[in-house]
């Protein structure tokens, strides 16, 4: 038979008397009556079905099973207080733990340094990254699995807030033998008949490059879908194809000219990344400088 745990008014009654050895003073310790706390030790005892306390007059002693009770009493209490100290410590930032989730190009080029200075910040603070595309890792967010996500604004659910913190803008990149190298405006007609290189189909920039595209008019031809900026920025390099990335993400090929930035005529593409989070939550948001100089 599982017996039912006392309740916690109870072990602080007997502690208390434990300590003063007198109901009186066990009653004043914890601002109530003395026949509150006779009570309670009366109905502790009932539970337990043993005598944990011997009345001698007006003062009293534990018998043998009270001295067993009163020291896990003692751990109890303390754990408790413990626990108190412990989420009175979480509810300061920069303690606790994150849940983050970045996309991976995040992840790749960013993220190091700004956990760098995040750590350096908040060094008591434990982070948990999970890196994927905006959209799955949206859906972590919604089952709670996450607290943060960084990734692309656009399409924000209604159940979250989006707090943006910076924006950039996607180009061409060729190698320097490809003939859009020495031009800078590409006419239409060329782009419609150009092999693309383009990050992962199901992602959200894939979305935003195709949607752009429409809206000018143009047809991409069939594209390569890589799911690593890596990979785009490789054959575009050896001539395979036209890749499309953010030039921060290209910045060593660009300045070492291993890559030509080629920038998109007319309007240009560009793109809000940010911070996800549950409405229901409330979050502190900060700013850190590594994101100024993104774009």
């Amino acid at each position: 038979m599982i017996r039912e745990l006392p309740d916690l008014r109870q072990v602080k009654a007997f502690v208390a008397l434990a300590d003063t050895q007198s109901f009186t003073r066990a009653a004043e310790a914890l601002f109530l009556t003395q026949s509150a706390v006779s009570h309670s030790i009366r109905s502790l005892e009932q539970q337990l079905e043993v005598q944990l306390v011997e009345r001698a007059g007006k003062r009293i002693a534990l018998t043998q099973d009270g001295v067993v009770f009163l020291r896990r009493c003692r751990s109890v209490l303390h754990e408790l207080e413990m626990a108190t100290k412990e989420i009175d410590a979480l509810k300061r930032w920069g303690q606790g733990r994150i849940r983050l989730g970045a996309t991976h190009t995040l992840c790749q080029y960013l993220l190091p340094t700004v956990l760098r200075e995040f750590r350096d910040c908040f060094p008591r603070c434990e982070i948990h990254i999970e890196s994927g595309d905006t959209g799955a890792l949206l859906s972590s967010l919604e089952r709670a699995q996450l607290d943060l996500v960084l990734g692309l604004g656009g399409r924000t659910p209604g159940w979250a807030s989006f707090h943006p913190i910076f924006d950039d803008e996607l180009v061409f990149v060729v190698s320097a033998q490809h003939p859009w190298a020495s031009k800078k405006e590409i006419p239409l007609e060329e782009i419609a008949s150009e092999s693309f290189l383009v990050y992962a189909k199901n992602s959200e920039t894939h979305r935003l490059i195709r949607h752009h595209f429409d809206s000018l008019g143009v047809k991409l031809r069939a594209t390569l879908n890589l799911g690593a900026m890596e990979a785009i920025k490789e054959m575009a390099r050896i001539g395979i194809g036209v890749g499309i990335v953010s030039p921060w993400v290209a910045r060593d090929e660009l300045e070492k000219g291993k890559l030509v930035q080629v920038p998109i005529r007319k309007e240009p593409l560009r793109r809000e990344w940010g911070v996800f989070s549950h409405e229901s939550k409330t979050c502190p948001w900060w700013r850190i400088p590594s994101w100024e100089s993104v774009s």
